[in-house]
């Protein structure tokens, strides 16, 4: 009766182990399921995050380099602007300078020749000078010379205007003008009656400073 007992006991505990193992195994495969379900889910989220900082950061350096090409622009306009005034008041300051020291020379000089043709020529010898006081009544005193008359310096012819230099035209720098020459405007009647062809090529620089009073200041220029 014990023997039967205890073999009933051992089937029991071997039915109880076999149902353990079933459930272990089945609770492991749910837990294998999960965890693979979570790295599916944590890859679906990470993947768009991902994303939207590579479109983040694409955006920012995109901002930032229209950013510093717009100020390398206004710089080159800025740098252009003051070239010009810079030229032009020192091409303005240089001619006068020119014309006034030109015409102070000349005066000096005429005032040197007047003054040495007016003063009186000197007798290198005293016996020259008691000779001629005792041979002849009375010397003549050398009659004093007019001084010359100053001569007006003969005004200049003015000069043809390089119409090939841009760079007269208000607001066109050199920078500007080498690139209008690229583009095919070579003369400042190009811009002073443009052709249509002209208008074409012009609108390319609608960007610079005073550009609406280009064609008025190439005409002050003609």
């Amino acid at each position: 009766m014990a023997k039967k007992a205890k073999q009933n006991v051992d089937k029991i505990v071997k039915k109880v182990n076999k149902e353990f193992e079933k459930t272990s195994s089945q609770i492991e495969g749910l837990v294998n399921d999960a965890l693979k379900q979570f790295d599916s889910l944590q890859n679906q989220v990470q993947e768009p995050v991902r994303k939207l900082l590579k479109e983040i950061d694409e955006l920012r350096d995109r901002e930032m380099k229209r950013f510093h090409e717009e100020f390398e622009r206004r710089l080159n306009e800025f740098h252009e602007l003051q070239s010009s005034i810079l030229e032009r008041l020192g091409v303005a300051s240089k001619e006068a300078g020119k014309e006034v020291k030109k015409l102070t020379d000349e005066v000096s000089k005429e005032a040197k020749t007047a003054a040495k043709d007016a003063a009186p020529k000197k007798t290198t010898k005293a016996s020259s000078k008691a000779k001629t006081a005792t041979s002849q009544p009375a010397a003549k005193k050398p009659a004093a010379k007019k001084p010359a008359t100053k001569k007006a310096p003969a005004a200049k012819a003015a000069k043809p205007v390089d119409k090939s230099d841009l760079t007269l035209v208000k607001g066109i720098g050199p920078a500007t003008a080498k690139k209008m020459k690229d583009a095919g405007i070579t003369s400042i009647d190009q811009i002073a009656n443009p052709s249509e062809a002209d208008q074409e090529m012009l609108k390319a620089f609608s960007n610079i400073k005073g550009y609406s009073q280009l064609s008025a200041e190439a005409k002050k220029v003609n």
